[in-house]
């Protein structure tokens, strides 16, 4: 991956309708608007001072012996960046933010004469724009009466100034060129680059000097340009003030973190944070992360809702005291179901259809399981009735696609999205599925329905027991009914397994193994979330201590997905390894659980983000920065140790006073 698009970012900012990612040198990697998940719109915008006679120095890089420390403001989504050089004279301490309401991200640069003479210098901001990631048809022009570069392809305009009057500018400007810091004053050009210069005279030693940098958005020029209008009708100090102050009263109406350890209190105030920046302001929708691999190259994107990973996201908000965002989710789940009743894998933030793979049959019964959870966080009737109709249709979309012959659901893609089989996960997600739906049933005076699709759950339930379970492993199958390639079949058969060769369409054969033995961390799904197993069941426990044992990885700890993982070479994630301590939370055993939230706690980013993968040989961040997810394991994870904590004290103190 080019340093331009690197797959792993340090930092995000946003304001639900701005959406931009960093590199911790303050590099801007992506910008996403007027929604956060497409289109994006950066190819590159890049930093550089300049000294007469000399080249430009790119302080948003290592080159020239720049260094780089990287932090968010504390309570906030405003990203800081220091940088210093021993070859140069100046140190550069930058703040980036979106303001909350405005089509404005405010960039503020802070250039400190760190030698004992005077220094001049200019300040460079090169910018290239592939509005929409389109290479054809982008424009860049000068507009002098904003002093601002407008950048702009179709419907999307962007444009760049600052409250300091430039001193030099150039539409059309390729990178190769920019490196000589030679503007010449070009007013426009059918190109996605240009840049602005300002000019620092006699900087005394030791003084430091601001140029804020605006980058504001619209749907026309003038609309980006009135937007820039009003970003200079106040200082960069002003906008970061009240900023900050949004960011502030933000946390301060959430509910408040339920332990004091500054570990634990920091993480939770940054995972609100960030949740705030997933969903998307005008739809609802809450995305599983910043893009990061636009080309599919390494997997299948991760910038779109699913309807499983925001189940968890919701029921972590509602813990979390922001309630609202879920409300927002929900309504918007009503614009992504399916005519038939289904949710699909997952969706882009107007509700349409993202790139699939297939029905995940969890995806729908996630979002029923994540409805009735909102619901009983404050019983609200309005929202019980707002989404009736939706849960009615999606169960009975599951109800028909239930295998009358087993009980179990039907085949579908597992929630990892690589194989079809009747996945154990699953089945015990549409159980969850359908347990919500009979309560929404019963709110709404339908006995009927509740009690068949209660009846259909507890089938599903004695199903998973019967038919799942692997006596021979000790542990719950992962699914029956797997579908394999045909040499995978003949291997397997030959290794004892048993299946089965069906006709599908056209006459294509599919090659059936009736049992998939891979322990896998979603098994503890059966319990934790979805109840279709109790938690102290036999059959839980000896699966969980036998995913534990397998799924364990050596040295650096922490929980992979399944056995024989290689997605970015089969490493420990934080959500799995939150989901083990639910489990253990469930069943008592706290102090393995505070071990195992200690270890993602301790794999947090350097800004204080949770990744979704820790590199198995390193312990160092492999892959997506962050993953909404894993943040919402982990507030998961401290409310229900918490809960129980309270618990196991309650009990004492009684145990106490009858003795």
């Amino acid at each position: 991956m080019s340093d331009k698009k690197p797959y792993l970012v340090d930092a995000i900012i946003g304001n639900s309708k701005f959406l931009a990612s960093f590199g911790r040198t303050g590099k801007m990697y992506r910008l996403w608007w007027p929604n956060i998940d497409l289109p994006q719109h950066v190819d590159a915008i890049r930093t550089g001072i300049q000294f007469e006679q000399s080249s430009v120095s790119w302080f948003d890089e290592e080159a020239d012996g720049w260094q780089h420390t990287a932090e968010y403001v504390a309570k906030t989504n405003i990203f800081r960046v220091k940088a210093r050089s021993e070859q140069q004279p100046l140190h550069v301490s930058s703040l980036h933010l979106a303001v909350p309401g405005q089509d404005t991200i405010v960039r503020e640069y802070t250039f400190t004469n760190s030698s004992d003479q005077p220094v001049s210098f200019s300040f460079i901001v090169h910018s290239s724009f592939l509005v929409s990631e389109n290479q054809l048809y982008n424009t860049t022009l000068f507009a002098a009466a904003d002093d601002a570069l407008v950048h702009f392809r179709h419907k999307y305009y962007f444009a760049l100034s600052s409250a300091n009057v430039c001193t030099g500018y150039q539409a059309g400007l390729t990178w190769d060129s920019a490196q000589s810091g030679q503007l010449n004053g070009n007013n426009i050009d059918m190109k996605p680059d240009g840049a602005l210069k300002w000019q620092i005279d006699s900087l005394a030693a030791g003084a430091s000097v601001t140029v804020p940098v605006y980058l504001t958005a619209g749907h026309d020029e003038q609309s980006a340009l009135q937007q820039m209008r009003a970003a200079k009708e106040k200082e960069s100090a002003q906008w970061i003030a009240e900023t900050t102050a949004y960011w502030l009263d933000f946390l301060a109406a959430a509910a408040p973190c339920p332990f004091e350890d500054t570990e634990i209190s920091e993480l939770y105030d940054r995972s609100l944070l960030m949740f705030k920046l997933m969903s998307d302001e005008q739809t609802g929708s809450i995305i599983a992360a910043p893009e990061f691999d636009e080309n599919f190259v390494r997997c299948g994107g991760y910038s779109f809702c699913w309807g499983r990973d925001a189940a968890f996201i919701t029921t972590a908000l509602d813990r979390a005291g922001l309630g609202a965002l879920s409300d927002s989710f929900y309504a918007w789940t009503l614009t992504a179901q399916s005519p038939d009743g289904s949710w699909q894998q997952r969706h882009y933030h107007d509700g349409s259809l993202a790139p699939s793979w297939g029905l995940q049959i969890d995806e729908g019964s996630s979002i029923i399981w994540g409805m009735w959870q909102h619901y009983l966080e404050n019983k609200d009737g309005k929202f019980a009735e707002q989404v009736w109709p939706a849960v009615e249709k999606g169960a009975s979309f599951l109800i028909s696609f239930i295998n009358s012959e087993n009980g179990l659901p039907k085949p579908s893609i597992d929630l990892w999205e690589e194989r079809e089989a009747s996945h154990t996960y699953s089945s015990a997600a549409v159980y969850g599925g359908l347990t919500a739906a009979a309560s929404f049933a019963e709110l709404a005076g339908k006995p009927e329905l509740a009690a068949e699709w209660t009846a259909a759950a507890e089938r599903i339930s004695a199903a998973i027991k019967e038919l799942c379970w692997n006596e021979a492993g000790g542990s719950f199958y992962r699914g029956v009914e797997l579908t394999v390639h045909s040499s995978k079949y003949v291997q397997a058969l030959a290794d004892g397994a048993t299946g089965y060769v069906t006709e599908g369409n056209k006459g294509y054969q599919k090659h059936i193994i009736n049992h998939d033995d891979v322990l896998d961390i979603s098994l503890l799904g059966i319990s934790v979330p979805f109840g279709a197993v109790p938690a102290d069941h036999p059959y839980m426990r000896s699966t969980a201590d036998a995913v534990e044992a397998a799924l364990t990885v050596p040295g650096v700890g922490g929980i992979k997905r399944y056995e024989d993982d290689i997605y970015i070479g089969g490493n420990p994630w934080i959500l799995t390894t939150l989901w083990l301590a639910h489990y253990r939370i469930q069943t008592g055993i706290l102090d393995e659980a505070k071990q195992l939230l200690k270890w993602a706690i301790d794999h947090r980013t350097e800004t204080g983000l949770l990744p979704e993968q820790v590199d198995k040989n390193t312990g160092e961040t492999a892959w997506v920065v962050p993953l909404t997810w894993s943040h919402a394991m982990f507030i998961l994870t401290i409310f229900m140790l918490a809960d129980a904590e309270a618990a196991a004290s309650l009990e004492a103190a009684a145990n106490h006073s009858q003795v």
